[in-house]
C-alpha cells in the first residue's frame, strides 16, 4: 500500500473538510480510491498503487476563497512533504504550463499576467529557502498562491476575451446555448422577461417522479406549459431527464423493483415511451439519464447503472431518431470514485456509452459546485478550462450545467442534505463567479452550450441558496450578469 505524507501548517487547516474531500490522481486524472487520516500536524494519504500522482485539497486563499487546489506530481518518499509549498509550487506550473500553451496557439498574455507570475515564483522561492522558519515559509507559499491564482483569472479572462471576439469575427453571435432549468409552476411576468433577457434555451424538468409519481397516472400539465412557453418564445428546449438516478429522480413506487432489474428498466422504459411520443417534434434535445455515474440507489451495481443509462439512449433514439440525445454525469472531476469502493469515473461511463455505438450526440456534465457531498469544490480558471479540454476528448459536443450559492447557511427548501464549507458566499461572490466563468465556458468550441441547474430558492430544490431568484423571488444579481454575457456574446 502507497503512501504519501504531508506536514501542514498550521494545523488547524487539516479540517473535516479536508478529511472529507482531499484525493490523489494519476496522469489520466482518475483519483484513486484513498484513506485519509490526520496524524498531529501531518496529513496521511494511503491508497493501494505505489504510482506517482497529485493531491487535491480544498484550500482558502487570500480574495480567491476555498478552492480545489493541486500540488504537482508527487513521488512517494519517507519524509513528509510540506503542504502549503507543493500547492504553491502546483499552481504555479499549472499557470506557466497554460501560459505557454495558450501563447503558441495565439493568444497575446497581458502583462500582468507576467508580473503576477514572476510575483509567485518570488515569493515561492522564499518560501523553499525558509523551510527553516516554518511559519514564515508557510506565509510565503500562501502569497504565492495568491499571485499564482491572480494570474491565473486575468489569464482565464484574456482567452476568453480572446477567443470569443475571434469567433465572432468569423461567424457573428456564438452558436452557443445559454439558459437555465425550468421547474415548477410558470414563471411570473417579471421573472419571465429576466429569463427571456439571459437565455436562448431552457433545460425542462421532464422528470419521471414529478410526472409519474404513481405508476400509470402521469401528471404532464406543468412539463406542457414549460414547452409551450419556450416554443412560443423561440427558445431551444433539452427535455429531462428522462431517468434521473438518485431519490429526486425516481417514483417511490419504483423501489418495488429493487431487487428486479428487468422489471425497473421496464418500467422506465414505459415511462420514457409515453414521454417522448407525447414531445416528439415539440424538444430540440433529449437528456435521456442523469447521475447514473453517481447513483447509489435501488442497489444497482455500476454495471447496471450504466446499462439502464444505455437502455434509456436506445429507446429514445428509436422513438424520435431526429432529435440529439444528451446524456448527463455528475461531479466530472470523479472526486466520488476516492471514497467509494469500484466505482467507476465520470469519464470512463461515458466512453463506454460512446463505445456502445448508441448514437450519443453531446454530454452534459453537471457541477454543482460550492457543496459537499453530492457536489463540487470551486476549482481555479485553469484547473476548470484544463477539465473541459479533458473530456474533449471525447470527441463530442459537451453542455454544462451548473449552480453555485448565494448564501451560506440553512437552506429549509434544499431537498439535498449537503454541506457548504466555510466562505464568503453571497449574491455578489455568486455573480462574480458568473463573470468569470460563464465567457470562459462560451469560449470553448466544444462547449455546446451552458444551463444553471437551478432556478427558485422560493421552490423546493436540490441544492442550498444555489437560485437565480432568491427566497423572496427577487432576481440576484448573477441574473443581471448572464444576461449581459448572452448580449455580448450571443446576441439579443
Amino acid at each position: 500500500m502507497g503512501q504519501i505524507r504531508f506536514l501542514v501548517t498550521p494545523p488547524e487547516r487539516i479540517t473535516s473538510e479536508v478529511l472529507d474531500l482531499a484525493y490523489l490522481a494519476g496522469a489520466d486524472r482518475t483519483p484513486w480510491p484513498v484513506r485519509v487520516e490526520r496524524d498531529g500536524d501531518l496529513l496521511v494519504l494511503e491508497r493501494g498503487v505505489s504510482e506517482s500522482g497529485y493531491l487535491t485539497i480544498p484550500w482558502a486563499v487570500e480574495r480567491h476563497g476555498l478552492l480545489a487546489l493541486s500540488t504537482a506530481t508527487l513521488l512517494e518518499r519517507p519524509d513528509p512533504y510540506r503542504l502549503p509549498l507543493e500547492l504553491a509550487r502546483g499552481t504555479i506550473h499549472r499557470l506557466r504550463e497554460q501560459r505557454f500553451e495558450w501563447q503558441a496557439v495565439g493568444l497575446s498574455i497581458p502583462k500582468e499576467v507576467d508580473e503576477e507570475l514572476a510575483a509567485a515564483v518570488d515569493e515561492f522561492s522564499w518560501a523553499v529557502v525558509s523551510q527553516d522558519d516554518e511559519p514564515q515559509s508557510s506565509a510565503r507559499a500562501q502569497q504565492a498562491m495568491r499571485r499564482a491564482l491572480d494570474g491565473a483569472q486575468r489569464l482565464a479572462a484574456a482567452y476568453a476575451e480572446q477567443v470569443i471576439a475571434a469567433r465572432r469575427r468569423t461567424g457573428g453571435k456564438l452558436p452557443s446555448l445559454l439558459g437555465a432549468r425550468l421547474s415548477g409552476p410558470a414563471l411570473d411576468e417579471a421573472s419571465a422577461k429576466g429569463f427571456l433577457a439571459a437565455a436562448n434555451a431552457a433545460l425542462v424538468w421532464a422528470c419521471w417522479r414529478d410526472i409519474e409519481a404513481s405508476e400509470g397516472d402521469f401528471s404532464w400539465s406543468a412539463c406542457d406549459a414549460h414547452v409551450a412557453w419556450c416554443r412560443a418564445h423561440g427558445l431551444k428546449v433539452c427535455a429531462g431527464p428522462l431517468v434521473q438516478l438518485d431519490p429526486q429522480g425516481l417514483p417511490d413506487w419504483v423501489y418495488l423493483w429493487e431487487d428486479d432489474f428487468e422489471n425497473l428498466m421496464a418500467a422506465a422504459e414505459g415511462f420514457i415511451r409515453a414521454t417522448v411520443e407525447r414531445y416528439r417534434g415539440k424538444v430540440d434535445f433529449w437528456l435521456c439519464a442523469a447521475r447514473a455515474n453517481t447513483s447509489e440507489v435501488l442497489s444497482l451495481s455500476e454495471e447496471e447503472n450504466l446499462r439502464l443509462a444505455a437502455g434509456c439512449l436506445e429507446l429514445v433514439r428509436k422513438l424520435d431518431p431526429a432529435t440529439p440525445t444528451v446524456v448527463s454525469l455528475d461531479q466530472p472531476w470523479g472526486q466520488y470514485v476516492s471514497r467509494r469502493a469500484n466505482a467507476s469515473s465520470p469519464l470512463w461511463f461515458a466512453d463506454a456509452l460512446v463505445r456502445a455505438g448508441l448514437d450519443l450526440r453531446a454530454v452534459m456534465l453537471e457541477m454543482n459546485l460550492g457543496c459537499f457531498r453530492g457536489g463540487t469544490l470551486p476549482p481555479s480558471e485553469l484547473d476548470f478550462s484544463r477539465q473541459l479540454d479533458v473530456w474533449s476528448l471525447l470527441g463530442l459536443p459537451l453542455i454544462v450545467s451548473l449552480s453555485l450559492p448565494s448564501a451560506g447557511g440553512d437552506d429549509p427548501l434544499a431537498v439535498r442534505r449537503v454541506q457548504l464549507p466555510p466562505g464568503a458566499w453571497t449574491p455578489e461572490s455568486q455573480q462574480a463567479w458568473v463573470a468569470r466563468y460563464v465567457p470562459l465556458l462560451l469560449a470553448k468550441p466544444n462547449v455546446l452550450g451552458v444551463f444553471w441547474n437551478q432556478l427558485q430558492d422560493s421552490q423546493p430544490h436540490d441544492f442550498p441558496h444555489a437560485g437565480l431568484w432568491g427566497p423572496r423571488r427577487a432576481a440576484k444579481p448573477a441574473l443581471r450578469t448572464l444576461a449581459a454575457i448572452r448580449a455580448a456574446c450571443l446576441g439579443k
